[in-house]
């Protein structure tokens, strides 16, 4: 199924028959990835009045409730109501859905007794490129991610300045295997989720942070259009699944 896209006066090949999918599965129990000092996600049978949702117990379909936290168990994008005393919905501030994006690994420098993300190290690997999307996967990257619960290891982030450099490059959709952008523990500071919406000036409204995202080793890094399906909750955040397509070559 091939497609072609016009951007920025540009044709550009894909195919959709090969996404290649950033998303982290959402599972109940602790297998799941997690943060935030939370419990696991649950996912069981729905019971009342003695009826179970489960066709194995004698209902006529499985029926189950769903617990979970979107920024603790699962790939999430969120917008600047995340950190806005006034209400914003991911819902109504992502209104597109394809990007062109960057992918890019990074193993994150050792800075005291934190790993972090420098301003150089995204200067070293982006050079000159203008992208609407980065994709940033870190070092070492093994399918750990996954299922890792980052509760208390003081996960790598990124440092306010390479926030703002990715700001000052035009990315409006940031994208991370890491639970936050930001310090776990920075007494609310938030420093990069404040770069990356401007806080301090005009709030860039349709910006989104897209984290616990999860990207195989098999793709590459280099350029490809981004699909970001975003489930349609009225919340600052929603489970999220992030699609690459590769670009092919003429």
């Amino acid at each position: 199924m091939i497609a072609t896209l016009k951007h920025n006066s540009r044709n550009y090949t894909i195919d959709l028959s090969k996404p290649l999918d950033l998303s982290i599965v959402l599972h109940g129990g602790d297998k799941n990835v997690n943060a935030w000092y939370l419990g696991p996600p649950k996912m069981e049978p729905h019971t009342e009045d003695g009826f179970v949702g489960k066709v194995t117990e004698g209902a006529s379909t499985n029926f189950n409730d769903v617990w979970f936290n979107p920024h603790s168990h699962v790939t999430h994008t969120e917008c600047l109501g995340h950190i806005t005393e006034g209400f914003h919905s991911i819902n109504q501030k992502l209104k597109k859905f394809f990007f062109l994006a960057e992918v890019i690994t990074v193993a994150p420098e050792q800075m005291g007794d934190d790993f972090v993300i420098s301003e150089k190290q995204l200067q070293y690997v982006l050079g000159n490129k203008k992208r609407e999307a980065v994709v940033i996967r870190t070092l070492p990257n093994t399918k750990e991610k996954r299922s890792r619960n980052y509760s208390d290891t003081n996960p790598p982030y990124l440092l306010e300045e390479a926030v703002n450099f990715l700001v000052k490059k035009g990315v409006d959709h940031l994208l991370i295997d890491l639970p936050s952008v930001d310090k776990e523990r920075d007494g609310g500071a938030l420093l990069c989720h404040n770069a990356f919406w401007n806080m301090k000036g005009k709030p860039r409204e349709k910006a989104t942070i897209t984290e616990l995202i999860y990207v195989p080793n098999k793709v590459k890094d280099g350029t490809y259009f981004l699909n970001l399906q975003v489930a349609p909750f009225e919340n600052d955040a929603s489970p999220s699944r992030p699609v690459l397509y590769k670009i092919e070559e003429k």
